[in-house]
């Protein structure tokens, strides 16, 4: 079916939504599928029905926004990091490097902004945000979400860095701007260094206790002194002390000077 690259354009213009960060032949297939469904021979006439009719342009907008992940995830553990954890990290600095290590479709890194923009105006605050998946990465660059997956934010922080696009959520250029993406596998890549604090949550039940082993070694060494790894509700390190670490809060642990 032609005229798929005058859509790209026309979506992008429309919506602000680069369809050329997701797999081409991926996207096509399912936009094809949804061109049958509402009955119309192209994208040309399939894009006039989503620009006249609200229906179908929220059905399409959902399609775009299929996430696993959610801001805010565990509010309570959040809360520490704003109250207790980023305040120390900053005693004597006006920034802090921070590493979202696994960061799926970008809810993780883009909460870290958010949260930390209520200490640190936008300019100073750069994340690192990893993932093996590539097409996760594309998914987190476009930054629109469902409304489950913002349930958990806080309503003056969508109103402040979310536009709405249909039934869903564009997250802001600003916070955007804050994020460093890359592609990354955590068992064989060089880790970024000098971290301030790593996130690595709900990933780690997934590898094998060597594999563990292993990464929490080399959060460890990716750290600067008193660093903080922050893990997942399920990923309470056993004897964190075998891998430098100390239990700072329950999720957090700090690396232990030598």
């Amino acid at each position: 079916m032609e005229g798929y690259e005058k859509f790209k354009q026309q979506i992008l213009k429309k919506t602000g939504l680069d369809l050329s960060l997701y797999k081409e032949r991926q996207m096509k297939r399912r936009i094809e599928s949804l061109i049958k469904r509402h009955k119309v021979h192209s994208f040309e006439e399939y894009f006039k029905e989503i620009n006249t009719n609200k229906e179908v342009f929220d059905e399409f907008i959902n399609y775009l926004t299929i996430n696993v992940s959610e801001f805010y995830r565990n509010p309570n553990q959040w809360s520490i990091l704003v109250n207790e954890v980023f305040p120390e990290l900053l005693k004597g600095k006006s920034s802090i490097k921070i590493w979202s290590a696994a960061c799926s479709t970008g809810e993780e890194p883009y909460t870290i902004v958010m949260a930390l923009s209520t200490i640190l105006p936008l300019n100073k605050i750069k994340i690192i945000a990893a993932d093996i998946d590539k097409e996760a990465i594309n998914k987190a660059k476009v930054g629109i979400y469902n409304e489950k997956s913002i349930a958990g934010v806080p309503k003056d922080i969508v109103k402040k860095y979310f536009t709405k696009v249909g039934n869903s959520y564009k997250v802001s250029e600003d916070i955007k701007k804050c994020v460093e993406f890359r592609n990354m596998n955590l068992l064989k890549d060089k880790y970024p260094d000098k971290c301030d604090l790593i996130t690595c949550r709900n990933v780690m039940i997934y590898f094998t206790e060597d594999a563990k082993d292993l990464m929490y070694k080399k959060f460890n060494d990716a750290l600067i002194p008193n660093g903080v790894l922050f893990v997942g509700s399920t990923e309470q390190i056993i004897l964190p002390q075998r891998f430098n670490f100390k239990a700072k809060k329950t999720f957090f642990y700090q690396k232990v000077l030598k």
